[in-house]
């Protein structure tokens, strides 16, 4: 064991720090500001549960929080901090439960998507898509998700009078751009009732209908299925059922386009801090859970990673989320604010270590006739649907 962590956390962990180029109480954006020496300690027997707690409550602060995230993360130095109270607290729960069980699911919707519609309208673009967005031919908020909207619609094949699945629609907006844009017939499904309520007012007069409803209970048929930044809330407990419901509502010659955030390496439960006070029973599934998951239900027709997109992505929401905090402090408190700044800035700088990926999978049951036709790109101005 190293001698200067068992006779002073602070030489240890500053030291740890220099091979990232990150200076404790330094002067560069990314050095952090240390104002309480308890931190040290608490990190090394802690973790990021410390880290992302300590923030919170005024122990240290940093210019650039996403760059120093970053930083630490593409050095690894988060394997420098072994096994804590918290992350094998959470392992054990995770061993012994499904998390992410039917009367459990509702939870990150009453935590999270239901915070308020007035925070994710004033953060999010216009169709409030609470995903990573598509950058390449692409310049704002808007335009970045409107890009990924349509990227899908094309890998899914969708055509007129098609009916959809899209399981986790949030507040509507792949669906009502998909009945729009693709004269797609579709269904909804959500676990959240404020989501509820807003994706069925803005698709009103729309062919699409909006559903309080869990995953496992859909028995409907589709011509296409979509589900977009709600993988990540299923459970590696729950993985192959959540498969196997899309495999019994996807008609045979259908598409299945997962989207979703993935995890370098396989394992059975998510971030402390992050579950504690993000996305309570969440995790990322690894290509390893995913292609299990698969494994005699599907042919893996496609795999797209844009996971660098999504720094990019939670920038914006930050720079949205910090113009209007005049606005939303009305509502939500000090606290809230250090929470979700530690919260869009630590994803940023997870996303650009390359810690995280998102993945699009497209996914059929027979296999298409002559091949599947890959697409990476935002449509040409002159093409047509």
């Amino acid at each position: 064991m190293n001698r200067s962590l068992l006779t002073s956390p602070r030489l240890y962990l500053t030291n740890l720090l220099t091979q990232a180029d990150v200076t404790v109480n330094g002067t560069r954006p990314w050095d952090i500001q240390v104002k309480n020496n308890a931190f040290f300690e608490n990190i090394l027997t802690k973790g990021s549960l410390a880290l992302g707690e300590s923030y919170i409550d005024g122990w240290w602060e940093c210019e650039m929080l996403d760059e120093f995230i970053h930083r630490i993360l593409r050095h690894r130095l988060d394997r420098c901090v072994r096994l804590n109270p918290p992350l094998l607290f959470n392992i054990l729960k995770a061993r012994l439960s499904n998390r992410q069980s039917r009367h459990r699911a509702p939870q990150v919707g009453e935590r999270h998507y239901d915070a308020g519609n007035d925070l994710f309208e004033l953060m999010l673009d216009r169709h409030m898509i609470y995903s990573c967005g598509f950058w390449q031919g692409a310049d704002t908020l808007d335009q970045a998700q409107e890009v990924k909207l349509d990227l899908i619609c094309r890998k899914l094949q969708l055509t007129k009078n098609m009916r959809l699945l899209d399981i986790g629609c949030g507040w509507g907006g792949l669906v009502e751009f998909a009945a729009r844009q693709y004269g797609v017939e579709a269904v909804g499904i959500t676990i959240s009732r404020e989501q509820l309520k807003f994706a069925r007012e803005r698709c009103t007069g729309l062919p699409v209908e909006i559903r309080l409803q869990d995953y496992r209970e859909v028995n409907d048929q589709f011509d296409a299925i979509v589900s977009v930044g709600m993988f990540e809330h299923v459970g590696y407990k729950n993985y192959e059922t959540f498969m196997k419901v899309v495999a019994r509502c996807l008609a045979h010659n259908g598409l299945f386009l997962l989207h979703t955030i993935g995890s370098n390496r396989t394992t059975h439960t998510g971030d402390p801090w992050f579950d504690k006070y993000i996305f309570p029973n969440g995790m990322l599934p690894s290509a390893k859970q995913l292609t299990t998951a698969i494994e005699k239900l599907f042919i893996l027709e496609d795999w797209d990673n844009f996971g660098t997109h999504y720094d990019k992505t939670l920038l914006a929401w930050h720079d949205n989320f910090e113009r209007n905090w005049p606005t939303l402090k009305k509502r939500y408190s000090d606290k809230f604010y250090r929470v979700w700044n530690y919260y869009l800035l630590s994803m940023a700088g997870g996303f650009r270590a390359r810690y995280m990926q998102v993945w699009q999978i497209v996914l059929s049951q027979l296999g298409r006739n002559g091949g599947y036709t890959s697409i990476r790109c935002p449509r040409c101005s002159d093409s047509s649907k």
